[in-house]
């Protein structure tokens, strides 16, 4: 079996966008979509990714002024029907690369695991320091404070990779190429 899906796990501002966007343009044969975490949250309503979580019945995304990341059952349903939907494309044939932030490591890698299921997926770790992850984030200037440094580590407690590649000073072009020799 030839790989479907690949996700890329890191935290905020280690490097999985420009990565994705690497492999799909320069190193990948074939066309392959990149879909993210950041589209899911850019397709929910905006009261359920908010610092106030008054303004979120059932629970959204509570993104705290520290960077902290609260997710509530709403969140985490609307979560769960959209990695059902990427697994949907991919066993209808479209090759997959998940930007993905596992915000609780192992559990999150098990939930995304069993919706997966059958499917043929590479495992990529994104790392990067969290000072330099935090200059990205500062220079970005469209994330929380503090999020990039408090996930740096976080994201990858329990997880389990195929190929691991360190963002903090390797070019997006030579990481792609270490995740494209993984494949199958």
């Amino acid at each position: 079996m030839t790989t479907q899906v690949i996700v890329l796990n890191g935290g905020s501002s280690a490097g999985k966008t420009s990565l994705a966007r690497c492999l799909q343009e320069e190193v990948l044969p074939g066309p392959w979509l990149v879909l993210g975490v950041d589209t899911l949250i850019e397709t929910m309503p905006a009261w359920m990714a908010s610092a106030d979580p008054e303004q979120q019945p059932g629970g959204g995304l509570v993104l705290g002024s520290d960077g902290e990341v609260t997710v509530g059952p709403a969140f985490r349903a609307l979560e769960t029907a959209w990695y059902e939907g990427v697994a949907a494309m991919a066993r209808a044939g479209a090759r997959i690369v998940l930007d993905e932030v596992l915000l609780d490591g192992g559990d999150g890698q098990e939930r995304l695991l069993k919706a997966l299921g059958g499917l043929d997926v590479l495992w990529v770790g994104v790392r990067c320091d969290g000072e330099v992850a935090a200059a990205r984030e500062a220079a970005r200037g469209d994330r929380v404070p503090g999020m990039a440094l408090r996930q740096a580590g976080a994201v990858h407690r329990g997880m389990r990779y195929d190929v691991e590649v360190d963002t903090t000073y390797a070019e997006p072009l030579a990481c792609a190429r270490a995740v494209a020799a993984s494949i199958g």
